[in-house]
């Protein structure tokens, strides 16, 4: 198929890649963006990371909190960041959250057609509808997620005026000041580092096997590697994909306001010395447009003129 300039602009936004080589990975694929990604990681133009940068659409996420037990994140879109900073919208997203938090709704299409809340004679689709007509842009309710504690508690963090919100859900038999701080500033460290996982135990056999595929793909594209025995290729591989691990399980990254401790000995520190047993459960992070297409801009344009198409 054709390779067009907005395709190459796609996959230089997602890899991270330059552009002639995300043109010949767009060849060498017949224009498969997914198989193009593959191509660039397997020889080592591109980080596995950034596949989730595709963020554009504007928005902003919200976060509504009840009893210290529950928590329910929200993500809703707008055409425009204009339309992301007026008040009203930002009110309006405000009583999503809270409809979320008090819902029982167990998909999108469900919570969709529930009693408004702040107008129960309409439903939250309805009031979506009038809103879209008040503001006069295109709005979505794109997704929600409802946490809830059965042994312990939930602390929230938006970042960014709402680009980012984060709910961090933690086993504890002690819930004070200190055990809440603990737990906000590992919500913090979700929203800066993104982890996909919160511990090593967590991570699927799939996952761990498809990363080794990619860096015995790099490895053998590596000249330095030319002459390397098969076992200690085997054994520099083992050792790159515990690193990569410990980026993406949170409870073994280093914490951020204190490198010399990772996350989870930061947690056994402040349960030591509060007399807890305390562990994060689960955490839930949202990033506004997260996985949304970009418009396609002028800079389309520059890329076709640097690349010769």
């Amino acid at each position: 198929m054709a390779i067009t300039a907005a395709m190459v602009k796609e996959l230089r936004e997602l890899s991270g890649a330059g552009m002639m080589d995300c043109k010949k990975a767009l060849n060498e694929t017949n224009g498969d963006m997914e198989a193009a990604m593959e191509f660039l990681r397997k020889n080592g133009q591109a980080k596995a990371e950034k596949k989730a940068g595709r963020i554009a659409a504007e928005g902003l996420c919200r976060i509504a909190v009840k009893n210290d037990t529950t928590a329910a994140v929200v993500e809703v879109n707008s055409e425009t960041d204009f339309v992301a900073k007026n008040e009203n919208f930002q009110e309006f997203v405000a009583a999503v959250a809270q409809q979320a938090v008090d819902s029982d709704a167990a998909d999108m299409d469900a919570f969709m057609a529930e009693p408004w809340n702040v107008d129960t004679s309409k439903t939250v689709k309805e009031a979506l509808v009038e809103k879209i007509a008040t503001i006069g842009e295109n709005l979505n309710i794109r997704r929600f997620e409802k946490v809830t504690a059965e042994h312990g508690c939930v602390v929230s963090y938006t970042h960014g005026g709402g680009r980012i919100g984060v709910i961090v859900e933690a086993d504890t038999d002690v819930v004070n000041d200190a055990v809440k701080e603990c737990l906000s500033n590992v919500a913090m460290q979700v929203a800066a580092l993104s982890p996909k996982y919160v511990a090593t135990t967590d991570v699927p056999e799939d996952y761990k096997e498809h990363e080794k595929e990619i860096l015995m793909a790099q490895a053998q594209n590596d000249p330095k590697n030319a002459n390397k025995p098969a076992n200690i290729i085997e054994k520099m591989i083992t050792g790159r994909l515990a690193k990569e691990l410990k980026e993406v399980c949170l409870l073994e990254q280093a914490y951020v306001k204190d490198g010399d401790l990772t996350v989870a000995k930061y947690i056994e520190q402040v349960a030591k010395e509060n007399g807890a047993k305390l562990s994060v459960k689960k955490f839930v992070r949202f990033e506004t447009g997260e996985g949304l297409e970009k418009k396609v801009d002028d800079f389309a344009a520059e890329v076709a003129a640097q690349a010769g198409m």
